[in-house]
């Protein structure tokens, strides 16, 4: 006798493709979805069926957007002289949830991997060097990941953009707020002092 309903056991399946989503957990929101009502369960399918509808690529920075420019990038506001170049969508969301870089972003859509498949081509770097090439930019703020895809992205980068021309600065790197140095690992700790910067 089969313990789950087959349905129920596919909606588990489904939500176990999603990110950091193991069985336990996809079973736990698969009857979560199950006791609430109806009327909740469509709305939530419907939001899902008309996500890829709805959302595009900004055709200048290529973040997920409704409109094209995206909201960051028709704000007149905003330094579009500075670029901050991201390896995701959702590094976008965690510099801007600080509210202290002002300029615009340029989104890779990934990092180099040669290992996968992943080389210049797969990336959004042609976009990116299109915008170099135009005179749009004057500065560039590199904030690829401090992992070995990352750097080695921004070593490419780093490579590219010099012989462009145009300013090039990375995100400092380092040892994070109220963490006490004698736990810093010594690869965190080199970036650290590396990274130092005068005080003022």
């Amino acid at each position: 006798m089969q313990a789950v309903p087959p349905a129920l056991e596919q909606l588990i399946r489904d939500l176990t493709r999603l990110p950091g989503i193991g069985r336990k957990t996809a079973t736990r929101l698969a009857l979560f979805l199950l006791r609430r009502p109806a009327s909740e369960a469509r709305r939530l399918a419907d939001d899902l069926a008309g996500l890829h509808e709805s959302i595009r690529l900004c055709s200048s920075c290529f973040a997920f957007s409704e409109t094209d420019p995206c909201a960051i990038c028709g704000d007149g506001r905003r330094n579009h002289r500075l670029l901050c170049v991201v390896e995701e969508p959702g590094d976008l969301l965690a510099i801007e949830k600080t509210a202290s870089f002002r300029g615009v972003y340029h989104i890779l859509h990934g990092v180099l991997s040669p290992m996968d498949g992943i080389g210049p081509d797969e990336l959004k770097t042609r976009e990116l060097f299109a915008r170099v090439g135009r005179g749009e930019v004057d500065e560039i703020l590199l904030a690829t990941s401090s992992t070995v895809p990352g750097e080695a992205t921004a070593s490419f980068l780093v490579d590219r953009l010099q012989k462009m021309g145009v300013k090039v600065t990375r995100l400092a790197c380092g040892i994070p707020m109220g963490m006490d140095i004698k736990y810093a690992d010594e690869h965190t700790l080199a970036r650290a002092i590396e990274s130092r910067q005068p005080m003022s």
